[in-house]
């Protein structure tokens, strides 16, 4: 979650997703698939969808609708998630990513010289510069990546 914060904050001061840091975080899907001893066919599932997830974002990307980055994040992250969470997940990431294109139309006239540190940071999201579509991506992602190991622990 760590990883998916920092890129997060990446995408919203650079507008870009490193693709180590993507990429470092599928390869902890395979350590974790490892270590919980995730069946094959539970894990060629994930797979398929990662590639299909990532084959609509390429379509995207190709429109100028999507970043790059974010077509490789969307991947990893349905790669995590899987069949069973791609619903929930989907509708997560559309939600934040509907309040994050909000706050970037409604910040696109300011600019980082503000006076004020409040605007300043708002200004890090003004929809000139792009929307930073990362941060749904990392938020909603994550959200439904982590929660389903924490609600054991929140229901004893």
């Amino acid at each position: 979650m760590c990883a998916l914060l920092w890129l997060a904050v990446i995408d919203v001061r650079e507008r870009r997703l490193p693709t180590r840091i993507v990429l470092a975080i599928g390869a902890l899907f395979l350590v974790d698939a490892a270590i919980v001893r995730m069946p094959g066919a539970s894990l060629l599932a994930h797979t398929l969808l990662a590639c299909g997830v990532f084959a609509i974002c390429a379509l995207l990307f190709a429109a100028r609708m999507l970043g790059g980055g974010d077509a490789k994040l969307a991947a990893i992250i349905f790669l995590w998630t899987g069949p069973a969470l791609s619903l929930p997940t989907l509708c997560l990431i559309s939600v934040i990513g509907t309040l994050v294109s909000c706050v970037s139309l409604a910040t696109r006239r300011l600019d980082a010289t503000q006076r004020s540190a409040t605007r300043r940071v708002l200004a890090l999201f003004s929809s000139r510069r792009g929307v930073p579509y990362g941060v749904a991506l990392a938020l909603g992602g994550g959200t439904t990546i982590v929660l389903p190991a924490l609600l054991p622990l929140l229901t004893r």
